[in-house]
């Protein structure tokens, strides 16, 4: 009996121990459990921004308390429901960093200003109305009063890029001299942009008395109207004023085209109530050379390589369908790399495609800008190689997939010389450009946004393309040289002083006639494009 009872007590007693033991146990996993959560979650807070960003709401990392600027400053209004336009709010506070140029108090006022005038004058208004009837009647303007509505009509054409910068610089010239904007409705630019002023509409009505014109795009040099050909043949003056002038400013226009602008001219067609301008070029420098209009320049944009950065962020808002392109692909490829480097590859020849002077050249300048980096040598390879490294994601746009290809190709076989991981994502490539197909022309918006999107970018020459793209995101990009035949020059690229875009047809002489190709030593401010130097004018901020 006496065995049995000290066997009960060493059970007893082994069952204490295996309950404290148990005990310490559930201590022990609960306390793992407990770092492994404090880690994950410090972790994630030290993610990059652009990560962050994609869980924030309307506040910014630093402090609940301090509101993201939805607004950007101003430039904005608040007047819109933010559901029928994702793109309008989101872009500029939850996949951007803030932009380190700040919109004028001026220009915000006359924006709003102009919204009110629009909202009083634009569509579906009696001043509307009144306005198309009178423009179907073979009047002489000369001794009536036009009121306060008068009225550019912008008709579309040419490829995404140019109708972008068009429509800054006809919005621009609105702004100057008191005009409502009005945009040709019958291409997609309502499937790819949404409405920018609130409580009306940008969009010409289909039945605007003078559309069938731009059926058979008859608004050429040789229309009757045409201002450049009237000044040539002297077939318009101050006591016979027309109800409507079409301006040409493509790249084909003569200087008499070009010049309305002047203030001579401008006495005149302040005159005209209804202007039809067709353009696919980027004329805002030109407008500073007007003495009328350089100070109120001056007072709209103190720092003047900012005008289309600031226009473009106000008036395009890709739709729906578009933001949704662009975001899926952020997220994807764009939102968890510690950098992002955008590349836009356009190849101006009859033959364009895949060229391997051209992949040298992309590779060149990326590799002396210090942009990517260089392949390791085989030794290296390990020796490079981190637990934890970079990731730089490259975003490549091109109608030809065979460029992102060849670079996805050399730094996977490869790994590169610093050890960062490089990812290369094209969204798509088309391989012919379809201006006017509906889904191609979205497409190449996102991918447009996508590119101002990036920390630096890299654009090929003479792209209107690459122009919106580095102009929206307010970046100074690298230029890549034309090449000459299946050269790849050298140096490959060129880094831009500036972030607008180039005027690549500008005027041969200003309004005096005292201004060509170095009209840089009459206004410091106007200057060479770097990939135009021969014939290109670009604004420069003053140094």
């Amino acid at each position: 009996d006496q065995t049995k009872v000290n066997m009960y007590h060493k059970f007893q007693i082994s069952g204490k121990v295996f309950m404290a033991l148990g005990l310490k146990m559930k201590i022990l996993i609960t306390v793992l459990f407990s770092c492994v959560l404090i880690w994950s979650t410090m972790l994630l807070s030290s993610s990059n921004n652009n990560f962050k960003n994609y869980f924030l709401d309307d506040t910014t990392s630093d402090s609940k308390e301090t509101p993201r600027d939805k607004l950007l400053g101003g430039l904005l209004t608040a007047d819109f429901d933010e559901g029928s336009c994702l793109s309008r709010y989101h872009k500029s506070f939850l996949y951007r960093q803030p932009s380190p140029y700040k919109a004028s108090e001026y220009l915000v006022s006359k924006l709003r200003s102009y919204e009110r005038l629009h909202k009083r004058c634009g569509p579906d208004t009696n001043a509307y109305k009144k306005a198309t009837e009178n423009l179907v009647r073979d009047e002489n303007y000369a001794s009536k009063s036009v009121g306060e509505c008068r009225y550019i009509v912008w008709v579309a054409g040419y490829g995404l890029g140019n109708r972008m910068l068009t429509l800054a610089s006809v919005f621009l010239y609105a702004l100057l001299t008191e005009r409502i904007i009005l945009v040709d409705n019958r291409k997609d630019v309502n499937d790819i942009l949404c409405e920018p002023f609130p409580g009306t509409s940008w969009l010409l009505p289909l039945d605007f008395p003078l559309m069938n014109y731009t059926y058979a795009y008859s608004y050429n040099k040789e229309y009757p109207r045409c201002y450049g050909t009237m000044v040539k043949n002297h077939t318009i003056n101050s006591t016979s004023i027309p109800h409507h002038l079409y301006l040409h400013n493509l790249h084909d226009s003569r200087d008499e085209d070009k010049m309305f602008f002047c203030k001579k001219d401008q006495s005149l067609i302040n005159k005209v109530p209804w202007l039809i301008i067709q353009a696919n070029v980027y004329f805002v420098p030109s407008l500073w050379f007007n003495p009328t209009f350089q100070p109120e320049l001056m007072k709209l944009f103190p720092q003047k390589d900012t005008v289309f950065h600031h226009l473009a962020r106000y008036l395009f808002h890709p739709t729906n369908q578009v933001w949704g392109m662009i975001t899926r692909h952020y997220h994807a490829h764009l939102a968890r790399a510690d950098e992002t480097l955008g590349i836009q590859i356009r190849v101006f020849r009859k033959d364009a495609g895949y060229f391997q002077h051209v992949m040298d050249q992309i590779v060149s300048c990326t590799q002396r800008a210090k942009l990517l980096p260089e392949l390791a040598a085989q030794e290296e390879t390990q020796a490079n190689m981190t637990y934890t490294p970079k990731v730089k994601a490259v975003l490549v746009t091109s109608l030809y997939p065979e460029y992102s290809d060849n670079l996805k190709n050399m730094f996977w076989e490869r790994p590169s010389s610093t050890g960062e991981i490089i990812e290369v994502s094209q969204p798509s490539g088309e391989r012919v450009q379809q201006t006017d197909k509906k889904l191609h022309d979205q497409k190449a918006l996102a991918e447009m946004y996508l590119l101002s999107l990036t920390d630096n970018i890299v654009t090929s020459a003479w792209s209107t393309f690459g122009y919106v793209s580095y102009s929206i995101g307010g970046l100074k990009p690298w230029l890549l040289h034309t090449p000459r035949g299946n050269k790849t020059p050298d140096p490959p690229c060129v880094r831009s002083t500036s972030m607008e875009p180039c005027y690549l047809t500008p005027p041969s002489h200003g309004c005096d006639a005292d201004w060509g190709k170095n009209s840089g030593k009459i206004f410091p401010f106007v200057k060479s494009c770097e990939d135009v130097v021969y014939s290109g004018l670009k604004l420069h901020d003053e140094l």
